[in-house]
Formats: structure tokens, C-alpha cells, sequence
């Protein structure tokens, strides 16, 4: 029988309730359980796929190409689950599937109300996941903050799952902020009691508190809040801030909640040990690594809010522990290359370049500069979906002198169009869901950089997330000045992955997809850990062929004129 843990928060957001439910679930399986995730948001939008990365932060995408809330990145880094569409749910996809019950006359006449027919729903959403994967424990996170109105079928609806499924079957886990006010020099509890407070006017009493603060909560404070908040003193949790994410369950496990947890759902005598030894041997390393760092530069167009690309920061950080290096990211916004006159001395800096993807014309150009760049210094260069097909404009002007050569993304006139829109997707003007999504296989080409990279697999499968894609008809042109195309579909329509000549470049590689999104602390993405291994023999070995960017010896194919297109 599946046990359900609901994990809400209060006071404010972005407290990090996605960290705690997958910490939670990292000991819960180091224990030995199964544990499966969910995220319920209370957005209107049906899910992130249209919304600014800016405003949300990063669009995640799973095997069968859903695409979903950030947070169910950090539930497959820290867990063994395996997430779909069915494990994120948002209010807008909640009513939609209600109305369209409605329009079909499912209710029989009957008048849709929030309850039951919206709570219902969601019910019946969450015990889905728990019948079609039969876990020890489902862990279902709510986001948002309690008081928000759009909320509150969501309260509703774990209160009424709370009391169906039991006591000793469901609890329920508060995240808050206890605040430290400069002025009184103290940690503040108020806030965390009114945020109980009002959870409980929701008719939902929490088991476990989980305090966020700078600082450590002394005996007085947390016997202050249980006090108050009507919970057990040990079940008052520290969430401190700590040097990396990572070491979040290691910092729970020390005060004991998993063994509150396990003890409150009566799982003690079933999971009765926990083994954290390889995510402490993981948090050693991310905090000292043996090799040194690297430096590396991420050329993007989103680069000020990092939570743009949070799959991606954190597959550095993975490779970084394969390769017993602390990887050091710098966030260079694409837009501000356009015009820097000494933008190569600025990327000189660094021991490789990332550029990730992307949508839209803004910063292409500071893109492209800095493939560019790093394409004639041989600074090692890995592009992912927007990064790759800005990688193939750039060789096709400046090595193949195609020099208008573009995306019809960017410009829909240009006489050489590199990238143009999926085949597919010619008469679809829709945004929703409408791009290349999730998992697709690939096929590597034989003594390439890439079938190496991946243990000589010859065939691959990763996640995808585009609406562009590379025109094969100009696949000839650029072969034959030296681009290697390095990985295919199997069905020969979609060019997956490129590269430079292993003798003409140390890495020059990119790929079509986002291996960011298939990465794991315990289990780094090869392509990641190859690149942060070439940042590295790159620091160690190229601190001469910089002081030579100029004269670009190191490449060997040359730059030819433009040809027809140009002005």
C-alpha cells in the first residue's frame, strides 16, 4: 500500500520546496524504499512550455515529452524515479480536463463545482501515479504558497486525500521561513506561525516543519515553534542554507527525519537502515576536489536568472565530480558580445565555452562571436539545440563563405537557410506543445568524436525540446569544408549532433538535444564529463596557443570569402 508524504510551503516563495521533497526522497530511498514524485502547481497555463524562462525559470522535459516544472529536474537527480506528463499537473490542465468531461456530457447534467468534480480530479490524478507505479511512498509537492487563492482546490484536495488514506498513511510536511531580523539581531517565528496558522484554517495540521534560515535555530526556537505550531519538538526541522544542494539530505539525515518519517508512516521495521555513503563521497568532492577547477563561460540568452538553465548548471557540477573538479560557471549574456570590441579578451579567459539553447533573434550575434572565437582559438566548445544550430550558421559563413547564412527563426528571407522550421510543424502556427519533444533515438557515426564520447554506443537515446531544426540540403555543402555530422535519427531525417575534426579541433561539438536533462550526481552525462575533461587539458596545456589567438595557427580550415548572399 502506497503511503503519500504532501509537501507545502509558506511565508514566501521559492523557499525551495522542490529541494526538500527530493531530499526527501533521496533518504527515503537510501533506506531502501520506492519512492515516486509529483509536482502540483497552481497555475493557470496548462504547463511551462509557453512561459518566459525569465518568469519561470527552466522548461523540463521528460522521456515522453512532457514538459514540465523545474522541480521535476531536481526529483530525478536525487531520485531513482522515472517521471512523465502524468507526474506534474497545474490548475490549467486540471479544469481543462474537467471542461472537456463536461462538453462530453460525462457528468450526466450535473453542475461542475471546484468541489468536488475540480478536487476530484486532482485525487484522481495523484492516485494514478500511485496505482501505476505501486511506490512505497508518493511524495507530492504543492507549489505556490499557502494563502494563494489559486491554491486552494490543491489544500483542499491533499486534506480530503490526508483524511481518506489515514493517519498513519499520509502526512504532511511544512516548508517555512524562520527570518533573522538585523535590526532586533534575532531569528524571527512569527511568520512561521501564521503560515501554520493558516494551513490549519485549511483544515490540514502539519507533522513536520521544515524551518529555512541563514542561521541555526537554537533548543528555545524550536521548542518555541512547536509550541505553537502544534507539532512534536524533534519534528522542527533546520533547512539551513548550505554550500551545494547536494548536501540538503545529508543535513535532514542529521537531525534525524527520515527517521521521523518513516517512523510517522510505520515503515520503521520495513526500511530500518539508511546507506548515505556515496552522496556523502559526492558532497566531499563537489566541496574539495583533487584536480583543481576550471573556468568555464555559458553564452546565453537567459543567463540573468541561472534558474533558465538549472539542468544544465547542475550537469557541470556532475561532471565536475566525475572529473574530481570544481567546474566555476560564468554567466556571459550574449547580448552584451554584440558590441564588445574586445570580446575575444574577454572569452580568452576561460577553459571552454558552453552555449546552450534558446529561442528568438536577441543575442544571436554575441553567439555566434563567441563560436566564433572559440572555434579559431581552439578553446574547447560544446553547443546544446539553439548552441548547435548557431554553431552550423557560423561555419557556414565564415568557413563555407555563406556569409547571410542564418535560421528562418531569425531571418525568414535568408538566402541560405541553415536551420529552418520542422518539416513537421510547416502548417502548425501553435506553440503549445507543438516542438520535437522528449526522448528520441540517435544513431553515432563510427570513428567520430561523439560514438567515443558515448563508450563507442552506436546508437543513443536522448531528450529533445525544438521547433528548428538543420536543413539537410546544405548537410553536402558544409560536409564537405570539414563539419562532420557525427549522429543522425535512424530514419535519416534529422541531423542530431555535429563536430569539428578531432586533428583540426581538442572538442568542437554539438548536439540537437538536451543531455543536461538525463544527468545525475551519482551518474555524470558523458557528454558533459568529456567537456569539462577537455576544459581542463585545455587549462593545463593551452596557455600558449592563447597568448596566439590572433594568428590562428592551431585550425586548419581556412576561412573563405563570402560568395552569393553577401551584401
Amino acid at each position: 500500500m502506497t503511503k503519500y508524504i504532501f509537501v507545502t510551503g509558506g511565508v514566501v516563495s521559492s523557499l525551495g520546496k522542490g529541494l526538500a521533497a527530493s531530499s526527501i526522497g533521496c533518504l527515503l530511498e537510501a533506506r531502501g524504499a520506492r519512492v515516486q514524485m509529483m509536482k502540483l502547481d497552481p497555475y493557470i497555463n496548462v504547463d511551462p512550455g509557453t512561459m518566459s524562462p525569465f518568469q519561470h525559470g527552466e522548461c523540463y522535459v521528460t522521456d515522453d515529452g512532457a514538459e514540465t516544472d523545474l522541480d521535476l529536474g531536481h526529483y530525478e537527480r536525487f531520485t531513482g524515479a522515472k517521471l512523465t506528463k502524468a507526474n506534474n499537473w497545474t490548475s490549467g490542465r486540471i479544469y481543462l480536463s474537467v471542461i472537456e468531461k463536461e462538453r462530453r456530457g460525462d457528468y450526466l447534467g450535473k453542475t461542475i463545482q471546484v468541489i468536488p468534480h475540480i478536487t476530484d480530479e486532482i485525487k484522481t490524478a495523484v492516485r494514478a501515479v500511485a496505482e501505476k507505479d505501486s511506490p512505497d511512498v508518493l511524495i507530492v509537492e504543492i507549489g505556490g504558497t499557502v494563502g494563494d487563492i489559486e491554491s486552494l482546490p490543491f489544500m483542499e484536495a491533499i486534506r480530503q486525500l490526508g483524511n481518506e488514506e489515514g493517519k498513519n498513511n499520509a502526512i504532511f510536511v511544512h516548508v517555512t521561513l524562520v527570518p533573522y531580523i538585523a535590526a532586533a539581531g534575532e531569528l524571527k517565528t512569527k511568520p512561521t506561525q501564521h503560515s501554520v496558522r493558516e494551513l490549519r484554517e485549511i483544515g490540514i495540521a502539519p507533522d513536520i516543519l521544515l524551518c529555512r534560515s541563514d542561521r541555526p535555530l537554537s533548543l528555545d526556537l524550536r521548542r518555541k515553534i512547536a509550541l505553537f505550531c502544534n507539532v512534536q519538538e524533534n519534528a522542527v526541522i533546520s533547512a539551513l542554507d548550505v554550500s551545494t544542494i547536494y548536501e540538503v539530505p545529508l543535513a535532514f539525515h542529521e537531525q534525524s527525519l527520515d527517521s521521523l518519517i518513516v517512523e510517522d508512516l510505520h515503515l520503521t521495521e520495513q526500511f530500518p537502515n539508511v546507506d548515505l555513503k556515496k552522496w556523502r563521497e559526492l558532497v566531499a568532492t563537489i566541496k574539495e576536489p583533487s584536480e583543481g577547477a576550471v573556468k568555464i563561460a555559458i553564452v546565453g540568452k537567459y543567463v540573468e536568472f541561472e534558474d533558465s538553465y538549472k539542468s544544465l548548471r547542475e550537469a557541470l557540477t556532475h561532471a565536475g565530480v566525475a572529473n574530481n573538479l570544481k567546474v566555476n560557471v560564468n554567466w556571459i549574456e550574449s547580448e552584451g558580445l554584440i558590441d564588445d570590441k574586445n570580446y575575444e579578451n574577454r572569452l580568452q579567459d576561460y577553459d571552454a565555452i558552453l552555449v546552450p539553447g534558446g529561442f528568438g533573434k536577441r543575442g544571436i550575434s554575441g553567439m555566434l562571436r563567441a563560436i566564433k572565437y572559440a572555434r579559431k582559438s581552439g578553446t574547447p566548445f560544446f553547443g546544446i539545440c539553439l548552441g548547435m544550430q548557431t554553431a552550423c550558421i557560423e561555419f557556414a559563413r565564415n568557413v563555407c563563405g555563406l556569409r547571410d547564412a542564418d535560421s528562418t527563426e531569425f531571418n525568414a528571407d535568408t538566402p541560405f537557410p541553415i536551420i529552418f522550421k520542422l518539416r513537421d510543424l510547416v502548417d502548425i502556427e501553435e506553440l503549445g506543445g507543438t516542438m520535437r519533444l522528449g526522448a528520441w533515438q540517435c544513431e553515432l557515426k563510427e570513428g567520430s568524436l561523439a560514438r567515443e564520447i558515448y563508450h563507442n554506443s552506436p546508437e543513443i537515446s536522448e531528450r529533445h525540446r525544438h521547433r528548428y531544426e538543420f536543413n539537410p540540403e546544405f548537410r553536402q555543402v558544409l560536409e564537405k569544408e570539414g563539419l562532420i555530422i557525427s549522429g543522425i535519427s535512424p530514419d535519416g531525417k534529422f541531423v542530431e549532433m555535429i563536430e569539428l575534426p578531432k586533428d583540426a579541433h581538442p572538442f568542437f561539438v554539438g548536439c540537437q538535444f538536451h543531455p543536461e536533462y538525463k544527468s545525475k550526481p551519482l551518474n555524470a552525462h558523458p557528454l558533459f564529463v568529456s567537456f569539462v575533461k577537455a576544459a581542463h587539458e585545455n587549462r593545463l596545456n593551452s596557455e600558449n596557443l592563447k597568448d596566439d589567438v590572433s594568428s590562428d595557427k592551431q585550425i586548419e580550415m581556412p576561412e573563405r570569402a563570402a560568395v552569393a548572399g553577401e551584401e
